[in-house]
């Protein structure tokens, strides 16, 4: 089959200090990452900032709503469960080498938390990310908006060159995240002739059946990167029989040329070509079903009609997880 398969894993620089030992979770570093992108660490006891240890609480298995139905021969039974947002209770203590520098330190970290509510340029709020590294190099993640708080204990001898918060940070997803993206890769190779040097087949259809492994604790929702050429684009789960299909002759874009891209993103949906362009008029609604991949193996299938040499499908998630 003229099919290249390469999984790809993105390394990000943790850029975290040494591990300590943190309330719910053991050995790890904290680093608090602002809507900037500046990078603040929170457990480098030699900083000007750092957490304590007292108070961290919300770092744990994520919050659920159930709900239940009166069973008549007595009890309840479950019928729904629904994850919630979470808090996260963070104390810091802030200090600096006299009163100008504590203050400088003080109105600095206030406004690394507090940014996450105001609106950006294309109006919309950019959380903050808390990313919890493990010695072993592993790395979670979630993102936070700050609650309340950044006030002082308000006692003698505080607000001088140190002080401490208590931060409660809100999560709208309840869930942590892997900070190494997933990707699993299936391109068309060159053609082949059928007759020489022996009977062979090369498909321009089919980018391949695979296994898709999810070692997340509950679902993840996919983006899929298309590069063409193509026509049609098909996504199915054949556990399920879900599947998806993008049109693009149904299109105001046409066909999907050599190097042009559509990226197409389960949650939320959305359907965009390279160039910014809305493709939702080629889904093929009310049928298609944006299925998300469940913890474990899961059987698909890529399929690309039109395809040429080029013509490749790219699946990315990062893994979610209930615990830092």
């Amino acid at each position: 089959m003229p099919i290249i398969t390469a999984p790809v894993v993105t390394p990000e620089d943790p850029g975290t200090p040494p591990p300590i030992d943190v309330p719910e979770i053991g050995y790890a570093s904290v680093t608090y990452v602002d809507p900037t992108g500046k990078r603040w660490p929170m457990t480098d006891l030699s900083a000007d900032w750092y957490t304590l240890a007292e108070g961290v609480s919300g770092l744990g298995a994520a919050p659920y709503e159930l709900t239940a139905d009166p069973h008549p021969r007595g009890g309840s039974r479950l019928r729904h469960v629904q994850a919630q947002a979470r808090d996260i209770v963070w104390p810091v203590l802030v200090k600096g080498a006299d009163h100008t520098a504590f203050t400088a330190n003080w109105r600095s970290l206030a406004t690394a938390f507090t940014r996450t509510l105001r609106l950006g340029a294309d109006g919309r709020r950019a959380p903050g990310w808390l990313e919890v590294a493990r010695p072993d190099g592993s790395a979670r993640r979630i993102a936070v908006y700050y609650r309340s708080g950044w006030e002082g204990r308000g006692q003698t001898a505080t607000g001088i060159t140190w002080d401490s918060a208590v931060l409660t940070l809100w999560c709208e997803d309840p869930y942590w995240l892997d900070v190494q993206a997933q990707t699993v890769h299936r391109e068309t190779g060159t053609g082949v002739d059928y007759l020489a040097p022996y009977p062979s087949v090369s498909s321009s259809q089919v980018l391949g059946a695979t296994t898709v492994s999810n070692p997340s604790d509950v679902d993840v929702w996919p983006t899929w990167t298309v590069t063409g050429p193509a026509t049609s684009i098909a996504f199915t789960r054949e556990d399920t029989g879900h599947a998806f299909t993008l049109d693009m002759e149904a299109t105001a874009h046409g066909p999907l040329l050599a190097a042009e891209t559509v990226t197409i993103s389960t949650d939320p949906p959305r359907l965009r070509s390279g160039t910014g362009e809305n493709l939702i008029a080629g889904l093929n609604l009310p049928e298609a079903v944006l299925w998300p991949l469940p913890p474990g193996e899961t059987p698909v299938v890529f399929q690309l009609n039109g395809a040429e040499a080029g013509s490749a499908v790219d699946l990315t998630y990062y893994p979610r997880y209930e615990t830092a």
